[in-house]
């Protein structure tokens, strides 16, 4: 059945940020669905619930009614301990009612799948009840749409063998006592013996013949053998079909006829058992419509129980959604870290809006966990739009049309794309389609070239996201740029945050807490020695920093000595002369520069120097 699905109803997920955010597979994809958010998530009793739940993580809604409705049935079910157990008890002895309709429309069902929706059918008013049982309007609506298919319930428990197995060429799928004429040739193929018996006894009772036996061969199938000296005292209906030395052989139309019974009772029984399971199969046919009710319904209440659990499980809080643009979370915490951490998680608070703090700009050194909170928050805004609970102590979400995540970067050599392409792509995707109602997780852009080329990309993209006419969007930006917590106060919405770490001589320790203001130090020297780089070469490392310090054309100028004028030397070695003279040099040298001959750091470095003799010579 094919479905209209209206883009505005759902959040638009791109590829790059189901993945970045690991919503159904792992970054490191090893087939399992483990460190992901449908893992966390997934408490589903059946196969059908299950599917429903990977497909409400991967289209979330965008409806605030009916974020709030799905809400209010997650609130119900966890608040209701002993229901909640209940129904999910019930749900458990239910099969893939999906499955079985495929099966069913093609003709292709088997006697195992009739017992497994018979399990299925017995355990529909269970589940009725206990869905009754909440006091949520939604649960109610669900329950009173289940249909108890009683007719059909009790067809296939009288119907369908009990051990019945997959082949319907094998017979034993017709349970005793629903056919007469398959009871008769079942009982036919299993005690045939003893009917031959119990004729032979009976004949001799009848006629008197002490002698007579009823025997086979493949020449005449069952007969009646008479010895010679009782010959006269065989009945009329008997027809001799053999002479023989000591004895004649006979059979009678009642012998022949449980012959072919016997013989064929097997195969026709078998037969007819398929016939009889055919004319079931059809009757499922016709039922089609009211099992996917019932499995679009069961699904639903499983999705809700699983959302329950988690939240039950995991000390999760349900959210507000609002539409004036704000998120405001309090002691988030990563839903999918937060489970496989030994210690403790370190929850952070995040408040955004559409004023003031729109753009958090993110620093502080590596491993400290800028990724992990900038995807808690993306993580926490689409939980909420799900329907779910979210982890945090409190949590006020605004409707969101789409979530961009711009994380990590690796070549494509299928493409031909390198690492810094395919970043300036994905960037450029992300700044065509984002709205102001987007929300924008971009983490470190601008590191695949060189320092003054990513800082100036990095510069421009901050500035177009928080120009409200070309974008205007929330974002959290992180960065090693610490040139760019300027920032704030110089554009609209920019605020400054890093991660706070504490140093202890030459280490450090992550404090994993988010506060405000920006970081002047990235620790890189250190974060490489807590990863196990040899000694000697982090030694090394700080030496080649400090000279790098050194000679910092940032604080050059610093180290010149205070010495009278006429012997004060400029950055480029030359004697200070009259500030006029160095400006109308400067002029002079601008006026032989060929700009459009020099690259964007040669042009950079140019500049620099120039500024810095006016700004000696003026000093």
């Amino acid at each position: 059945r094919i479905v209209k699905i209206r883009r505005s109803e759902f959040m638009g997920i791109d590829a790059a940020t189901r993945r970045n955010l690991e919503l159904t597979e792992p970054l490191r994809f090893d087939g399992s669905k483990k460190n992901t958010l449908l893992y966390v998530l997934d408490k589903t009793e059946t196969a059908m619930g299950g599917r429903l739940l990977r497909k409400w993580i991967e289209r979330p809604l965008q409806i605030e009614e009916q974020i709030n409705e799905r809400l209010d049935a997650v609130e119900a079910i966890s608040d209701a301990t002993r229901e909640r157990e209940v129904l999910s008890d019930a749900l458990s002895d239910v099969y893939d009612i999906e499955r079985l309709c495929s099966r069913i429309a093609y003709g292709t069902v088997t006697p195992k799948d009739c017992l497994s929706l018979c399990s299925t059918l017995a355990a529909l008013p269970l589940i009725y009840a206990a869905a009754n049982s909440f006091a949520c309007s939604k649960l109610q609506s669900l329950a009173a749409r289940i249909d108890p298919m009683t007719e059909i319930a009790e067809l296939l428990k009288s119907a369908i063998n009990d051990d019945a197995g997959i082949s319907v060429k094998d017979g034993n799928i017709i349970k005793s006592g629903y056919n007469a004429e398959v009871d008769e040739l079942r009982s036919l193929a299993e005690n045939g013996g003893k009917w031959l018996r119990d004729f032979e006894s009976a004949e001799k009772t009848r006629t008197g013949i002490k002698t007579l036996k009823v025997s086979y061969n493949r020449v005449f199938g069952y007969y009646i053998e008479v010895s010679k000296s009782y010959a006269g005292s065989v009945p009329l209906e008997y027809q001799r079909k053999q002479t023989l030395a000591n004895s004649e052989r006979y059979i009678t139309p009642q012998l022949k006829e449980a012959e072919e019974k016997i013989l064929s009772a097997k195969e026709n029984c078998i037969q007819l058992e398929y016939r009889l399971f055919t004319e079931i199969r059809e009757k499922l046919s016709d039922c089609l419509s009211a099992l996917k009710l019932n499995s679009a319904v069961i699904a639903e209440l499983d999705a809700f129980c699983s959302f329950a659990k988690a939240a039950v499980a995991n000390g999760y809080v349900r959210p507000r959604i609002n539409t004036k643009g704000r998120i405001s979370i309090t002691d988030g915490r990563h839903p999918v870290v937060e489970p496989g951490m030994k210690d403790a998680f370190v929850p952070n608070s995040t408040d955004m809006n559409m004023q003031n703090d729109r753009l958090i700009i993110l620093t502080g050194p590596n491993m400290a966990g800028k990724s992990t909170y900038m995807r808690q928050v993306a993580l926490i805004t689409l939980m909420a739009h799900l329907g779910s609970f979210v982890p945090a102590k409190a949590a006020n979400i605004c409707i969101t049309d789409r979530i961009f995540t711009r994380v990590g970067a690796s070549d494509s050599l299928s493409t031909g794309q390198s690492t810094f392409m395919v970043e300036m792509s994905e960037m450029a995707n992300i700044l065509n389609n984002a709205t102001s109602r987007s929300l924008l997780i971009i983490d470190e852009i601008g590191r695949g070239t060189s320092t003054f080329d990513g800082l100036s990309i990095a510069w421009a993209v901050l500035e177009y996201i928080s120009n409200p006419e070309k974008c205007g969007a929330k974002a959290l930006f992180a960065t090693h740029y610490h040139e760019l917590t300027e920032l704030e106060g110089k554009l609209s919405g920019v605020k400054n945050y890093r991660i706070s770490v504490k140093e202890i001589g030459d280490n450090i320790i992550f404090l994993r807490k988010i506060v405000r203001g920006g970081a002047d130090k990235s620790f890189g020297i250190q974060v490489a020695k807590l990863a196990g780089l040899p000694a000697a070469l982090i030694e090394r490392a700080k030496n080649i920093l400090s000279e790098l310090e050194a000679s910092d054309i940032n604080n050059a100028s610093q180290r010149v000595k205070a010495e009278d004028k006429p012997t004060q030397m400029s950055l480029i070695g030359e004697t200070v002369a009259d500030a006029d003279e160095v400006c109308a040099g400067v002029i002079a040298e601008l006026a032989k520069t060929d700009a459009d001959r020099m690259t964007p750091m040669e042009a950079l470095s140019k500049l620099y120097e120039l500024s810095s003799r006016v700004k000696i010579a003026k000093s």
